[in-house]
């Protein structure tokens, strides 16, 4: 282990003096409050290490760990869950079927339960889907990072199945009994939940790891005022699909903050 280095500057007479003093032995100009605590590793003294240090240590080493693995980490989940919902919106505009074919809930569902899972994937406007896979390929490639293909497989489909659920299950108990829903923004907004979740984490780990929260509160909002303009997108689905994916973020957050650091 290297000695220290003099690496702070006096203000008043510009000298550079040891980090580890509370007085300049130039002119006497008070640097700080209280020297550090050290502890001595063979023949040397070294700060000791407080418990912010050791956070964002341990932080940067699991960020360095899983760099590796990640690089060569192609985001499969992401490319389907965009690339999908694309091919069958071209092969619905070049054929005679309808969005209510392939699995768009209109009215009650009965015993047709795949509904519930084809319905989140199922597009009759382009720009709905340009909006959902805009924030799909924005959020979801981090959270198939951190999660792994399979879980994240799950994750997208019970945030989809789970909101369309919903809200055949709102409208007939608030509503007036006839859902209408298609589309991925219980998807979308399931799946930023879950990135805000870990994202959210990892900044409490590290002060330093900051996101742009402001970007972030205006994806929400977007995806949130879909159903305003589109009639597909149903707000209990957006609203459901949110709810299940901070739920799964924060489990999974909390999984691995409870995993012994390397």
């Amino acid at each position: 282990m290297s000695s220290p280095e003099l690496s702070v500057v006096c203000k008043k007479c510009g000298s550079e003096v040891s980090p580890y003093v509370t007085e300049c032995p130039y002119c006497g100009t008070r640097l700080r409050k209280r020297a550090p605590k050290l502890e001595r590793h063979g023949d040397e003294l070294t700060p000791l290490e407080g418990m912010r240090e050791r956070r964002r240590r341990r932080a940067a080493a699991r960020r360095e760990a899983r760099a590796p693995a990640l690089t060569d980490r192609r985001p499969y989940v992401t490319i389907a869950a965009i690339a999908g919902p694309a091919l069958l919106l071209i092969v619905e505009r070049a054929s005679n079927l309808t969005v209510f074919d392939f699995g768009a809930i209109v009215g009650p569902v009965g015993d047709e339960w795949w509904r519930y899972f084809a319905a989140p994937f199922v597009y009759d406007d382009l720009g709905y889907l340009f909006a959902i896979g805009l924030a799909l390929a924005i959020f979801l490639p981090p959270v198939e990072e951190r999660l792994g293909m399979v879980p994240t497989v799950l994750l997208v489909i019970a945030c989809g199945s789970l909101g369309a659920l919903a809200t055949a299950g709102m409208e007939s108990a608030l509503g007036d009994g006839i859902p209408v829903t298609a589309g991925g923004n219980g998807i979308a907004l399931g799946v930023l939940g879950c990135w805000l979740a870990f994202r959210d984490a990892e900044r409490r780990q590290d002060p330093t790891d900051e996101y742009d929260q402001v970007a972030v509160a205006v994806a929400a909002a977007v995806l949130l005022l879909l159903p305003l303009v589109e009639d597909f997108a149903s707000a209990w689905a957006g609203l459901a699909g949110g709810l299940v994916g901070l739920a799964c973020g924060f489990s999974a957050a909390v999984g691995r903050g409870r995993r012994p650091a390397a």
